[in-house]
């Protein structure tokens, strides 16, 4: 029996790989046992979120008139029963259910969205880069990396992966259970997701993809044993000799378009019996590797950029935007110019999950040697075939000249910021997190004057099937802070006071929404219930303050790998910036997107905007250091 997700959605997508308060610990114990022990997600007080929300709006919202209307409209909501009828009914479905917003988040952030996948959806992970600049050391890589994840996969089906602790409390980790064999499949108004490793019959392949020609590689030998890397080598060898014909159809490229549109698309190319067998076959996978085609040159200054926009969308059709089947969970990708990172779809898990198999995978990597194994003959890895219709032909080509646009439309920048890592604020006793955010503050403000709704993601993963929530970084704090920074009349002895308060400002914040305190979930779920009981939208929801709260320019995340990479997805609004920053001891990866459709946005002055206020930062801090000894 299958697991499906079935969820209707209401709003946008948000982007979460993930933010955690303090160092996450894993200790070795099986990690289905403690499961049951985890608390449910709480329902913060009507009222603290309401005093919440508007302090969140202070700082974005400059009329005073406007301002004291949304007042009014929180006061009546409050006081005039319709917020208490909701929150009962809410502290209901809380009881009733393992945990009340799980259900809502997957249905609003990823299965209702009808964007496409790529870019809109889907982070892309950026690992260093390989030496290997040739079909062989493609080939070795991508074999060890397949037994690193089936050695990972391997602790998560025996219930042996160590679990996750912050702050000495136990983490949930049912998403460790989601990530493979898994696939988003589209629907012509909302999608699903199925988990094919919750059935009797796991599956036992991966599918392999080179030249846009997909291929089952059974990873298992019949007597239940993982094949070797050398056996893995071989197999790789057959596919790669058998996939050499470059004209066929990309058909892959589907899975780029609209949700609505592939939704049609989808159903009109499973019509025919041999290619919803092919797709099954991809659906049902433990996971996909892509063997990419090397791309052009560029210049040692742009390489990061250019494979972050690769892990993204694949470089158009030109390149290896077909050589995907993007409603995969994870698609790992392996270029044959020594770029490797992966693509994820969302929707199953956050970024954490996928960061601990990427650090996990690169530490297998480094530690395993070739074993050479006995030439016990393996069957050829079976081609999936796919009858291409006129019509599924012109469907291909739609998505064509849409993945086109789209990658036209993707400004990336990647940012190696060298000068320092997270080294500098922890000399000074600041969060390196809430430093780089009252960066990312400091830049914005001083490209457009104004600061803008900032979205950070945190993990709700201390209690059962917890997701994420929202951390606001904007605050009256941080918009003091970056004002007092461009006014020259202001002492820097201020100036590091607001910092440090800024700071602080961010660790609550971030406290509480990892503790299931903070507001957007909470607003979510008031927001739903209204819809589902069929009563009339509170005016909160529909007040001007609202839309600007949700309007999130800098949509932003932390991920904490150990591993030196870069992670990637794009802006969550027209005219805004995503940014994902890993910030290592000594330098701080940070990638950055935007839109060029959008004329006030450009990814590169952004990124040189938060490296000069990272630098500025640091000058504040050890100039006043330096007066006060």
């Amino acid at each position: 029996m299958l697991r499906v997700f079935v969820r209707a959605a209401l709003r946008p997508r948000l982007m979460e790989p993930c933010r955690l308060l303090g160092p996450v610990t894993q200790i070795p114990e099986r990690s289905i046992v403690h499961q049951d022990g985890l608390p449910k997600l709480p329902i913060p007080p009507l009222k603290q979120t309401f005093e919440r929300y508007l302090a969140a709006l202070e700082p974005l919202i400059c009329d005073d008139e406007e301002m004291e209307h949304t007042r009014e409209h929180v006061e009546e909501f409050l006081k005039g029963g319709v917020g208490e009828r909701l929150q009962k009914s809410l502290e209901r479905r809380a009881r009733k259910t393992d945990n009340w917003l799980s259900e809502w988040w997957m249905q609003s952030a990823f299965l209702d969205c009808r964007m496409p996948v790529p870019v809109y959806t889907s982070p892309g992970v950026v690992l260093p880069r390989m030496h290997f600049q040739d079909r062989q050391g493609q080939m070795r890589f991508a074999a060890k990396l397949i037994a690193g994840v089936l050695e990972f996969k391997e602790l998560i089906d025996t219930g042996t992966l160590p679990i996750e602790y912050l702050s000495g409390k136990p983490l949930c980790m049912d998403q460790y259970n989601q990530i493979l064999s898994s696939c988003r499949i589209p629907g012509p108004k909302r999608d699903t997701v199925v988990n094919h490793a919750m059935g009797t019959t796991t599956p036992t392949h991966i599918t392999v993809v080179h030249n846009f020609q997909f291929f089952v590689l059974d990873v298992y030998n019949s007597d239940g044993t993982p094949l070797t890397v050398d056996q893995l080598h071989m197999q790789l060898e057959k596919i790669w000799n058998s996939s050499l014909q470059t004209n066929k159809e990309p058909i892959g490229i589907l899975t780029s378009q609209h949700r609505n549109t592939w939704g049609k698309a989808y159903n009109n190319l499973i019509k025919d019996k041999t290619n919803k067998e092919s797709v099954r076959s991809i659906q049902k996978s433990i996971f996909t590797v892509c063997l990419d085609a090397p791309m052009p040159r560029v210049s040692d200054e742009l390489y990061q950029s250019r494979v972050a926009a690769q892990m993204l969308h694949g470089g158009g059709a030109r390149w290896n935007s077909g050589n995907r089947w993007f409603d995969k969970t994870i698609q790992f990708i392996v270029g044959e110019d020594g770029t490797c990172g992966l693509v994820y779809e969302h929707a199953p898990a956050e970024g954490p999950p996928i960061v601990y198999l990427i650090d996990y995978v690169v530490n297998y990597i480094q530690r395993t040697e070739m074993v050479r194994s006995p030439m016990v003959p393996l069957p050829m890895p079976l081609k999936l075939r796919f009858n291409i219709t006129p019509e599924v032909k012109r469907d291909i080509e739609s998505a064509k000249q849409n993945m086109n646009i789209m990658v036209h439309d993707l400004d990336v920048k990647v940012l190696m910021f060298s000068h320092y890592g997270k080294n500098v604020p922890k000399q000074h006793k600041l969060s390196p997190d809430a430093y780089v955010q009252m960066a990312l503050q400091l830049a914005y403000f001083r490209m457009y004057n104004v600061c803008c709704s900032t979205y950070e993601s945190a993990s709700l993963r201390m209690f059962l099937y917890g997701r994420t929530d929202a951390i606001r970084a904007t605050t009256v704090d941080s918009f003091n802070f970056v004002q007092a920074m461009e006014d020259p009349a202001k002492q820097n002895t201020e100036k590091v006071a607001l910092l440090q308060k800024a700071v602080q400002k961010h660790k609550d914040l971030t406290y509480e929404a990892i503790h299931g305190q903070a507001i957007d979930r909470h607003l979510l779920g008031l927001r739903m219930l209204s819809i589902e009981e069929l009563t009339s939208m509170p005016t909160i929801f529909m007040d001007c303050a609202y839309a600007v709260a949700q309007h999130f320019n800098l949509n932003t995340s932390q991920v904490g790998a150990k591993t030196d990479c870069v992670m990637c997805f794009g802006p969550m609004v027209p005219d805004g910036y995503g940014v994902c920053y890993n910030p290592m001891e000594e330098h701080i990866n940070i990638a950055i997107t935007a839109f060029n459709s959008c004329e006030e946005t450009h990814a590169a002055k952004f990124s040189r905007a938060v490296e000069d206020a990272l630098l500025d930062m640091r000058a504040l801090l050890e100039d006043t250091a330096k007066t006060q000894q």
